[in-house]
């Protein structure tokens, strides 16, 4: 007899993560795969907030959009797949109104992902990938142990490319949010 390993989907993912409110576990999906995650360390939580804030300010300024933390996301075609990126920025024109309590269900403009001790360099570049071919337009690696961001994009056929900022460059919103810009230093800073 051939035992079936279970596909999970949005629906099961909701009910699992909304259980037991006591555990601390976060929960994502990878082609019907549970992926189950940690709660990240004190920096990674650092720079989270640091980002958030940097660009909420300015989106909000403008306004451009909707900046979030930690919601899921899902491409519209799909509910086999479901990731929460640290901070996502999705525009105006493409965010659902009224702004969805459950997922949301496409891709944002911008993903950022910040790498913890838990995960490797392959395993948050192919969640970017994910992300550029469900409908971003731009995914951010923040590199903690590196004091640096990878800026990842949609290459024709499919592929990605990865250009690095370092600590003394500056990052670019580029054509997702135009007229932003940050100096490295101030989010790696002590």
């Amino acid at each position: 007899m051939v035992l079936r390993q279970r596909i999970y989907d949005i629906d099961d993912l909701w009910e699992l993560s909304h259980q037991d409110v006591m555990d601390p576990r976060h929960y994502e999906l990878i082609d019907g795969e549970l992926v189950v995650m940690s709660p990240p360390g004190g920096r990674h939580g650092q720079l989270q907030v640091r980002l958030s804030r940097y660009l909420d300010i300015f989106v909000e300024a403008q306004p451009l959009g909707v900046v979030t933390s930690d919601a899921g996301y899902h491409p519209p075609d799909s509910c086999h797949t479901l990731l929460s990126p640290d901070v996502a920025f999705l525009s105006r024109a493409r965010a659902p109104q009224p702004f969805p309590e459950t997922y949301v269900p496409l891709m944002p403009d911008l993903a950022i992902e910040i790498i913890s001790l838990s995960n490797t360099d392959s395993q948050v570049r192919g969640k970017a990938r994910i992300y550029l071919q469900n409908g971003a337009q731009l995914v951010w690696i923040v590199m903690p142990r590196r004091d640096s961001v990878e800026i990842c994009r949609l290459a024709e056929g499919g592929g990605m490319t990865r250009e690095t900022v370092a600590e003394q460059e500056i990052l670019y919103g580029e054509d997702v949010l135009p007229g932003f810009e940050l100096a490295l230093q101030r989010l790696f800073s002590p």
